[in-house]
């Protein structure tokens, strides 16, 4: 039979791992208990601390869009546009009643002026002095009224530009291109993502549990992470169907992969308690069992069923049966099942 060299080599590329791997010592933890933070467990969920929806603040058709849902826009950005040309035409009827008011204002006042010239040289009596006045005050508020028109109806057409009010990211669309808006009508939903905080309502009996400036740390199950809270806000109110307080945990700037509307696990630190640890790393599952690796006296890895309860932040895992003080357990299942597997040969 012929042999394949390539096939040998990779044989022995293995066992030489394999090899190289059980003679490395494994490393161990101790098994012991512990005095950790005593927690009380509520479900949140995230919210960002700004989040707004832009409306039309004019009448009009969609004119054009420039942004959709997912994508990123700075401060300021024309996000849509509304067709101008209305209201271009209202702007230059405004200011076309402006310089008409504007003329009519100077005429007035160059009449009053002439009438105080003859009323000084008693060719005119104080009446027709009083209407000449009069005139010119009233021609000033008129060029006054019509430059605040002008100015509103320049106000009003920059409306058309629809701009974004601080960077984010857009999270909804609710106009199509060429649909007629009104005024008030939603136009986009956004949210900044760089500041977000987690709302969790917590039952009033336990209030006083957690006090009135509670340490929160945020589990992410779906991202395997854990993460300190900045600031927590307890508020003043209790909800009166559900009997709770609502706490606003506020987390810390730009926590990538984290969005509005994700499932989050809040702790509240309300004492200590002693528990028997063990690292994550340590823990096996198989399919329903869950194991760890005893590592005996003469360092040989032995696979043991245990019953386990909740992770903590710092990447360990309580044991609630099969295991006794004074063991150890290999920091790396992997690493250990291959030394258990290559002792038994």
């Amino acid at each position: 039979m012929k042999r394949n060299p390539g096939l040998l080599f990779g044989l022995s590329a293995v066992l030489l791992a394999a090899n190289s791997i059980a003679a490395e010592p494994l490393a161990t933890a101790p098994v012991q208990y512990r005095e950790v933070e005593q927690t009380y467990s509520v479900d949140g969920v995230v919210e960002a601390t700004r989040q707004s929806t832009v409306s039309a603040q004019i009448s009009g058709r969609v004119k054009a869009l420039f942004f959709d849902v997912g994508d990123r826009v700075t401060k300021g950005q024309i996000i849509l546009k509304i067709d101008e040309r209305e209201a271009d035409q209202a702007l230059a009827g405004s200011r076309a009643q402006l310089s008409q008011a504007q003329a009519a204002l100077q005429n007035a006042r160059l009449n009053y002026e002439r009438s105080q010239q003859l009323f000084e040289q008693k060719f005119i009596s104080q009446a027709a002095l009083d209407k000449a006045k009069s005139d010119y005050e009233m021609a000033r508020a008129q060029a006054e009224a019509s430059e605040a028109g002008a100015q509103q109806s320049a106000l009003a057409q920059s409306y058309t530009s629809v701009l974004a009010p601080y960077g984010g990211v857009v999270s909804a669309r609710m106009v199509e291109l060429g649909e007629m808006v009104t005024v008030g009508k939603p136009l986009m939903t956004g949210f900044d993502p760089s500041q977000l905080r987690v709302i969790a309502n917590v039952p009033q009996h336990k209030l006083k549990d957690i006090g009135s400036r509670p340490s929160v740390m945020v589990e992410v199950p779906s991202l395997s992470r854990w993460i300190k809270s900045a600031t927590v806000t307890v508020q003043p109110s209790a909800d009166a169907r559900t009997h709770s307080i609502q706490v606003r945990v506020d987390l810390p700037s730009n926590q990538a992969n984290l969005y509005p509307g994700m499932f989050v696990r809040t702790h509240f630190v309300v004492g200590k308690e002693s528990k028997m640890l063990i690292p994550v790393s340590a823990v096996v599952r198989r399919s329903e069992v869950v194991a760890v690796y005893v590592v005996d006296d003469k360092e040989v890895p032995r696979l043991r069923q245990v019953r386990l309860g909740e992770a903590n932040a710092q990447n360990e895992i309580e044991v609630l049966a099969g295991l006794n003080v004074g063991e150890r357990v290999a920091r790396e299942a992997v690493k250990a099942g291959m030394v258990a597997a290559e002792s038994k040969r």
